[in-house]
């Protein structure tokens, strides 16, 4: 047993050592209960001290009906269990409780809150989105002197950084603004916040600013630029990172492959998996299922599918991400029947946490267009709403419409674009243009065109007019094409210009259609000319309706 070891039989010591105990080998709620009980018998249970070990102890066990049974006894508890079991109920997911808590500690009790209690509830606020109870506490806060307590300061900055309202970072600069000194934590946090609404140039400002940075600074930085499609500057950064000698973490690594899978580095998505083999799986060292799944992600992204499923396969605990990544990943690259084979795998895994979802049933429904796929399409379709009870989103119409206009159904696309119960957007009905142009449907290419025409800007019409010149091409309506060209220069309607990366020694460099501004652009235009009358030798017949229309001569 716990305590069987002989406990000393001098009231002071016994206190002692069963201090000694809560605090240094009390390690699961059956040697809490032991402890508790001697604690009680021998008289102990009112001493402060004791108490708020015991109250910080149950919370972190999860046993907090004990924790409250143990604070209501209290006749007249001190600041420290106030604080102890505000804290606790914010922990243990009810941070509404809390507020009321410091609420009633107002009204009951003659305390005064201390920055403990005011850092608590704060952080109460923040974890339940509670934000008119917060705003009251920092009034409280503001009146009770408190306002230059760095604790309480970082925790109303965190707090309006994540309340999610639309000035929320204005308030919380308001805040950091007013104080003397800020930790790394604050800075983080005001980082954060820009990082969410979007504000990547206001983001940058305060991390050149930053005294001093974290890994979580540097991280909070890069995964910014990722998500908000600067991914060339979050791979700048992470060298940047690398060469001032910040000791990366697993999460870090997450946000560089997504930065990797968008812009095809496939180099370093490799040796960022080389380094997680050696510092991690070799040394046996738990590795993030999310860092896994980015490097599923990553390798399809780039091509490596063989790559991509060898990752998959070596896992040995798989989310709905794993599956989803490793079906979408085939799908784009033309292996429908093994996306398939895969979601087929997922079905029969016997576990409510693998269940398919929306994106997944993307993927699926990919998988069976490039394939051509007409008939299990409908079937997956089908079965999202009547077995999975998932309704479709647009992109799922968008897939299916794609999957019957290669098969040559338009009729059947153009009537599931009409029934949709929402308006459709341009990939939809691109994909039935597109359709429209390989079986020479230039009457049903023409009726949408003019429905496009009538609803889009000017600039987004343009790619569809280019659809429809290719349409009366296929179908060799040359003076259709010139009357196309006549109506985008009409219209003023400029194609979006095509764009291309390219990975020469470590280095990503982005073209665009008719981009000259490369050093070295007449070397490359040169040897572009030459592989394309190499491969027309070779036989190699270009479709040229594009040609026809170029507004950009």
């Amino acid at each position: 047993m716990f305590l069987e070891e002989s406990l000393p039989t001098n009231s002071r010591s016994l206190l002692q050592h069963l201090f000694f105990l809560l605090h240094n080998r009390c390690k699961s709620t059956k040697h809490l209960s032991q402890i508790h009980a001697h604690i009680t018998i021998n008289g102990f249970i009112h001493k402060n001290f004791i108490l708020v070990k015991l109250l910080a102890l149950y919370t972190a066990f999860n046993n907090f009906p004990i924790a409250h049974q143990l604070f209501v006894q209290m006749p007249n508890p001190s600041s420290a269990l106030w604080n102890q079991i505000i804290r606790g109920y914010f922990i243990n997911g009810n941070p509404r409780r809390s507020v009321e808590l410091f609420n009633d500690m107002g009204r009951r009790s003659p305390l005064l809150p201390d920055e403990h209690t005011y850092t608590f509830v704060v952080n109460g606020c923040t974890k339940g989105r509670l934000l008119g109870e917060g705003m009251q506490v920092h009034g409280k806060v503001l009146k009770s002197g408190f306002c230059s307590n760095v604790y309480v300061q970082s925790s109303l900055v965190d707090f309006y950084v994540k309340s999610g309202v639309e000035d929320g970072v204005a308030m919380a600069k308001q805040v950091f603004d007013e104080m003397d000194k800020r930790s790394v934590v604050t800075w983080n946090s005001l980082l954060l916040g820009s990082i969410r609404c979007g504000d990547v140039g206001g983001a940058w400002r305060i991390f050149e600013e930053m005294p001093g940075r974290n890994v979580v600074s540097w991280t909070t930085m890069i995964a910014g630029c990722t998500q908000n499609g600067k991914s060339k500057q979050a791979l700048a950064l992470f060298h940047e990172m690398r060469h001032e000698n910040v000791e990366f973490d697993q999460v870090t690594l997450v946000s560089v492959l997504s930065a990797c899978a968008d812009l095809g580095d496939l180099n370093l998505g490799k040796w960022i998996h080389s380094y997680v083999f050696e510092h991690f799986t070799y040394r046996k060292q738990p590795v993030l299922v999310t860092l896994k799944n980015s490097l599923i992600h990553m390798y399809a992204s780039c091509g490596a599918i063989d790559e991509a499923y060898g990752v998959f396969k070596g896992m040995e605990k798989r989310t709905i991400i794993s599956w989803t990544s490793m079906i979408t990943g085939f799908a784009k690259h033309g292996y429908a029947n093994e996306a398939l084979s895969v979601f087929k795998w997922m079905q029969s895994i016997d576990s409510k946490d693998v269940r398919p979802d929306e994106i997944t049933f993307l993927g699926v429904l990919c998988a069976c267009s490039h394939s051509g796929y007409v008939n299990e399409g409908r079937d997956y379709f089908r079965s999202m709403v009547e077995t999975w009870g998932i309704k479709p989103r647009i992109e799922h119409f968008g897939c299916m419409v794609d999957l019957l206009s290669r098969a040559g159904l338009l009729d059947e696309a153009h009537e599931l674009v009409k029934s949709m119960p929402m308006k459709p957007n341009d990939i939809v009905w691109g994909a039935l243009l597109g359709g429209c142009r390989i079986y020479k449907s230039v009457e049903l290419a023409s009726d949408v065109t003019d429905i496009l025409t009538e609803e889009l800007e000017p600039d987004r019409a343009a790619d569809y007019f280019v659809l429809l010149s290719n349409v009366y091409a296929a179908a060799e309506k040359w003076e259709d094409v010139v009357a196309v060209r006549k109506k985008m220069l009409d219209k003023k309607t400029r194609k979006t210009p095509a764009r291309s990366w390219i990975q020469i020694e470590g280095l990503i460099y982005e073209f665009t259609v008719g981009d000259r501004s490369h050093e070295k652009a007449c070397l490359i235009y040169d040897v572009l000319d030459d592989i394309t009358r190499e491969t027309k030798f070779q036989g190699y017949i270009p479709f040229c309706a594009d040609a026809s229309i170029r507004i950009d001569d």
